[in-house]
């Protein structure tokens, strides 16, 4: 089980993807122990292992200030979580039926188009979120699905994004946003419409035939249920979208975690020590449709990579087995790790040559999303970075033909997961790890081996 954008600052055993973690059996618990250390937000968990994703299991993960941190907005009258995305009919295993969808990957295929979307587990009209007239409200909104970016809108009512995976931003105001998958993001709203019930309305975006699911927000004197069709919303406009993102900006003067204002950081004015080109692909290897990064699909090893590093086994992962740019060369399977020093201060840039969305993550960092634009990248691009007041976040999206530039400070030890939240992509290749490495072996950069470890492959007879 692992939590999208929270960072385990430290504590990369507690992470909970397969590099780091062994699966828990069936029939067994475990117990995470994480602290929520100098952050604040909202975002999601979900099951990592295998397809599981697939079949549910997520749910919300709020991280509220403390009492003493000013906040940019009043309490409003409620807080609400929406998990939305795609659904599949098929099962998510591989051992039922050979059209279950791990099955349809292993056999070398691409996913099918998704059957519908779903809102808090729920099909169309399936949930209500119940508002009094006049009151303003919250909902955090992520994006949990497996292949698909969705825009999301509340018919009648304008809303004022104000967090972005844990970072206060400019307050403006939209009648749409696109969410990518991984990504989450909060928004207020008042209740200020004639009293009746309200369409709120998910969409599929950039696909050729468009999915929509509804749920019902009702006030509580209402006079009227919802009627007519959902409000339309944009479908496959790049341009829009990408103008969208680049109006998300941070909030220089907002307290975040601390009550040191955001803007304190200057990421702009502080040079990078490296620049990491990572360009996605989807090449047939061995007869099999494959997705890769730099020429190189992931293939999982027998033992959880922070164990090996760990416990010093021989075999398992060889560092810098993945390259810093695109080789133009063919495509191999391999268990691709980086590595990266502890406190270097790195430019990644996200290529994307194909025609499809890409949604990227990179576990126990946030990363400052200085620029994104089409074509190819080069150093010329840098002239046009937002180095003032762009948000920070885990997980960004790079559209097609196109190229974005993250500034990420390695501040955190451990052996990270960078991966496409494109589940189909991240499942067959499509991931990498970064092992942040410090030698001073201190408990200030990173926790020891927790006690309640589950040990397995190689790494079973070693103690903890």
């Amino acid at each position: 089980m692992s939590r999208n954008g929270v960072q385990q600052k430290r504590n990369s055993w507690q992470d909970g993807m397969y590099g780091t973690n062994c699966p828990i059996p069936p029939g067994k618990n475990f117990t995470y122990v994480l602290q929520v250390k100098d952050q604040i937000g909202s975002y999601f968990y979900f099951p990592s292992l295998a397809f599981h994703k697939a079949a549910g299991g997520f749910g919300g993960f709020k991280i509220a200030s403390r009492s003493v941190i000013p906040v940019p907005f009043d309490p409003p009258a409620g807080d609400y979580t929406i998990l939305a995305g795609d659904w599949f009919l098929q099962n998510h295993t591989s051992l039922l039926d050979l059209q279950d969808l791990r099955a349809i990957l292993d056999s070398g295929q691409d996913l099918p188009f998704p059957d519908g979307l779903l809102i808090n587990g729920r099909g169309s009209n399936g949930y209500t979120f119940s508002v009094e007239q006049g009151k303003t409200y919250r909902f955090r909104i992520s994006n949990v699905g497996l292949t698909t970016s969705i825009n999301f809108r509340i018919q009648g009512h304008k809303m004022l994004l104000v967090e972005v995976e844990g970072i206060h931003t400019l307050q403006n105001t939209y009648d749409s946003l696109d969410i990518h998958l991984g990504q989450s993001l909060s928004v207020l709203f008042t209740a200020d419409q004639p009293a009746r019930d309200y369409f709120i309305v998910v969409s599929t975006r950039f696909t050729s035939q468009v999915l929509t699911a509804t749920s019902v927000l009702h006030y509580s004197n209402s006079e009227g249920s919802v009627s007519g069709s959902p409000p339309a919303g944009p479908t496959i406009e790049i341009d829009w979208s990408l103008d969208q993102a680049r109006s998300i900006r941070r909030n220089l003067s907002a307290s975040g975690p601390r009550p040191n204002p955001q803007g304190s950081y200057h990421y702009g004015m502080i040079n990078t020590t490296r620049t990491i080109r990572l360009a996605n692909s989807a090449p047939i290897i061995d007869g099999k449709q494959r997705y890769a990064v730099n020429g190189v699909s992931f293939i999982p090893a027998d033992t959880p990579l922070k164990l090996a590093d760990y416990f010093k086994i021989r075999g398992i992962f060889t560092l810098g087995s993945i390259p810093d740019n695109p080789t133009g060369g063919g495509a191999y399977l391999q268990t691709s790790v980086m590595a990266a020093d502890f406190r270097a201060y790195v430019e990644i840039v996200f290529e994307n040559a194909e025609d499809t969305v890409q949604s990227w993550h990179i576990d126990g960092h946030n990363c400052f999303i200085v620029g994104m634009d089409g074509g190819q990248w080069s150093p010329d691009s840098r002239s046009s970075y937002n180095l003032r007041d762009t948000v920070s976040r885990s997980t960004v999206q790079v559209y097609p033909m196109s190229w974005t530039a993250v500034y990420i400070p390695l501040d955190n030890v451990g052996m990270w997961n960078v991966r496409s939240e494109n589940w189909a992509r991240q499942y067959l290749g499509q991931q990498l790890y970064l092992r942040v490495y410090s030698p001073a072996n201190s408990w200030r950069d990173e926790y020891p081996i927790p006690s309640n470890a589950l040990l397995c492959g190689r790494a079973l007879g070693h103690k903890t």
